[in-house]
């Protein structure tokens, strides 16, 4: 296997490019993968892992199988020092893989093709950590796919595919969508927009989400704009006890989708 010692490595700065934030330089072909479970993921979901970077103390050991599996799927792979290895992890403390994959992004055919769909509508979600939690609930409470907003932070950003966990890989996601396009096409197909505001809406428990419905989510601090809100055929409020006004946006759509997922296991009128 290939070693690499300097920090000043080709491959190294491509890793650190990589880990930048949008709208500095980050690539919108290839995306970085910090840490085993993700990179098992990625190898499961047929993904193609370009290349595969392991700590050298972290082999032979708890790597071994994913090296194995790195080496099946004509993976490029890379042993690396530990000081190699912090500059090219995103985060502090390495779990000893990091690797470098393409990007799958849906179209959003992909994303509406699913019937009856439950989708998930994201306004200004700009916290990718909220974003990568949502896109893992979806994909736990049965939506259909994702749709991020032109302002919504990078779903196959490092952070928000940590928060994902894999789901990112397997739910269609769509992102940097124009969500005014998007509601407008929804409306055509006769899809329910349903709206989540934090107070004067639908009491969660009261809403019917069982018919084809997409959920449209406001972001951390600034909810929905409001050329979305208008145009919505119901809006949802979460029952909370005062003095509580508002819900974390990941915390809101992890409730709302289980609201649904149980809804649409049950035959009848609600």
């Amino acid at each position: 296997m290939e070693r690499i010692s300097s920090r000043q490595n080709p491959l190294v700065q491509r890793f650190r490019e990589l880990a930048r934030a949008p709208g500095k330089g980050a690539s919108t072909e290839w995306m970085l993968l910090d840490g085993h479970h993700l990179v098992e993921e990625a190898f499961a979901s047929e993904l193609d892992v370009e290349t595969v970077a392991f700590g050298e103390r972290h082999l032979p050991g708890t790597l071994d199988a994913l090296a194995t599996r790195a080496a099946a799927a004509h993976a490029r792979a890379v042993l690396v020092t530990d000081q190699v290895l912090a500059a090219m992890s995103p985060v502090q403390q390495s779990s000893g893989v990091v690797a470098i994959a393409r990007r799958q992004a849906a179209s959003l055919e992909q994303v509406f093709a699913e019937r009856p769909p439950l989708l998930v509508l994201l306004d200004h979600v700009q916290d990718p950590g909220n974003l990568g939690a949502i896109i893992r609930t979806a994909e736990a409470c049965g939506a259909s796919g994702v749709v991020a907003g032109e302002d919504a932070a990078d779903p196959w950003g490092w952070k928000a595919l940590r928060g994902a966990m894999g789901s990112t890989f397997r739910l269609p996601v769509a992102a940097r969508q124009p969500l005014e396009v998007v509601v407008s096409r929804l409306r055509d197909e006769g899809i329910r927009l349903l709206a989540t505001v934090p107070r004067g809406g639908t009491p969660l428990p009261d809403c019917d989400l069982r018919s084809p419905s997409a959920i449209l989510l406001g972001g951390e601090g600034h909810g929905l704009s409001h050329a979305l809100a208008g145009p919505v055929d119901d809006c949802i409020t979460i029952p909370m006890r005062p003095p509580v006004e508002s819900l974390n946006v990941a915390v809101a759509a992890a409730l709302i989708l289980y609201e649904a997922s149980q809804q649409r296991r049950t035959v009848g009128p609600k």
